[in-house]
């Protein structure tokens, strides 16, 4: 017969002792506060407004929107969580790394969430020094000095790069993009071993999920090679950042694939 649970906090996530068993739960968002980069625009906003369902208070980062990030901080501020808005042009190395201590000086952060992007469609032939550059900065080296500002600031916690099933599966299109991506895939593994134990570092390879709302043939194109025949829901999106976000501290170095079984084929 089983006695009553003793519930107790450790690392992070809340045990309950069952005599001889121990069984991980989940850890809340409540109060917590997230940094999510590119948040003021599609995906980011998406995952801001996500996490803010969930209970946490969000730092929105931008770089040239900031009437969207308004617009954003509007909203999470009507559900009733509180919202900040911090602009840095990722370009810049010295603004990327004191984004972290701006966002911390506002509230002492839980969890990284490095969301910003470049995505161009370009070829291996027609991609500039510029270009590739472009693409690195934002997509690579913006990760990694914040990851490593966050780790020299934060005593626990956790880091999810948004990363994209091209980047297990590169090929020739969108090169530097996919060349980043892939990097960044590499380097989710390597912080999560250079962390451990203190912060987790997983991430989020993400498919088909915002159809161009503009061209319909497009739309049905990019899903034919899609096992899942079909765009993902913001729903599906959501709840696999929020795992993350709030899974046991056991889980680090993982890349979860939302699409649609993509990068099988």
């Amino acid at each position: 017969m089983l006695s009553p649970p003793k519930t107790e906090v450790k690392n992070r996530i809340n045990l309950v002792e069952f005599e001889n068993d121990t069984i991980a739960t989940m850890t809340s968002l409540n109060g917590k506060t997230i940094l999510i980069t590119g948040a003021a625009r599609r995906l980011g906003r998406l995952f801001a407004l996500a996490c803010a369902r969930a209970g946490a208070d969000i730092i929105i980062h931008h770089a040239h929107s900031d009437e969207d990030a308004k617009q954003v901080r509007d909203e999470i501020e009507s559900i009733g969580r509180n919202a900040y808005i911090l602009a840095s042009d990722f370009g810049t190395p010295d603004a990327v790394s004191r984004l972290i201590s701006l966002a911390n000086d506002i509230s002492p952060l839980y969890a990284l969430v490095n969301s910003a992007a470049v995505f161009e469609p370009l070829s291996f032939n027609d991609t500039t020094l510029d270009d590739w550059n472009r693409h690195l900065n934002i997509n690579l080296t913006a990760p990694f000095l914040l990851s490593q500002e966050f780790a020299r600031q934060t005593n626990e916690g956790c880091i999810v790069n948004i990363l994209d099933w091209r980047a297990l599966r590169p090929a020739a299109d969108h090169f530097p993009y996919t060349i980043s991506k892939a990097a960044l895939a590499a380097m989710t593994k390597s912080l999560a071993v250079a962390l451990a134990p203190r912060i987790t570092v997983n991430g989020l390879a993400l498919g088909a999920i915002l159809p161009p709302s503009d061209n319909l043939s497009a739309s049905e194109k990019i899903i034919e090679n899609v096992p899942a025949k079909r765009w993902s829901e913001a729903g599906e999106v959501e709840e696999a950042l929020l795992f993350l976000l709030t899974c046991p501290a056991y889980i680090t170095g993982e890349i979860i694939h939302v699409d649609g079984g993509r990068h099988l084929v």
